[in-house]
């Protein structure tokens, strides 16, 4: 059975927002979409609330399914889906209160290509960059 991960994809215009992992664990130190793992029963968009409740402090509102990959964490298959979400704010007048992330910005969405970011992310980059720039 495999287990299913969640990214929001929150953008103005081009601009998307991107954080700053923890420099521990196997993926630390790198940039992502923020998002994280479905736990138990929830669904996709009851994750992506308490995920941004719990790791930036905001309540977000999730929209549609974006982009979706399969990638392997330690033999484990991870189905992951995006969503596009709408945040309340870009956290630069009332910054974002950060738990597991250090640092978060705001990029042009052809920037992250050169950008150290998770390689499941690197999956549903295209699909992103799709919806972003065409709204598809």
């Amino acid at each position: 059975m495999s287990k299913v991960s969640i990214a929001g994809i929150a953008h103005y215009g081009r601009n998307v927002l991107i954080a700053h992992r923890n420099p521990t664990g196997q993926m630390g130190g790198r940039w992502e979409f923020p998002g994280g793992k479905v736990d138990g029963v929830e669904s996709d968009q009851e994750a992506l609330t308490r995920e941004f409740r719990e790791e930036f402090g905001i309540d977000v509102v999730p929209g549609q399914r974006i982009a979706e990959a399969v990638f392997y964490h330690y033999d484990q298959k991870v189905d992951l889906h995006a969503y596009s979400i709408e945040v309340p704010h870009k956290g630069d007048v009332n910054p974002y209160v950060l738990s597991e992330h250090t640092e978060y910005k705001w990029v042009d969405i052809d920037s992250i290509q050169e950008l150290d970011f998770v390689d499941s992310d690197k999956l549903i980059y295209p699909a992103v960059r799709s919806f972003i720039l065409n709204g598809d």
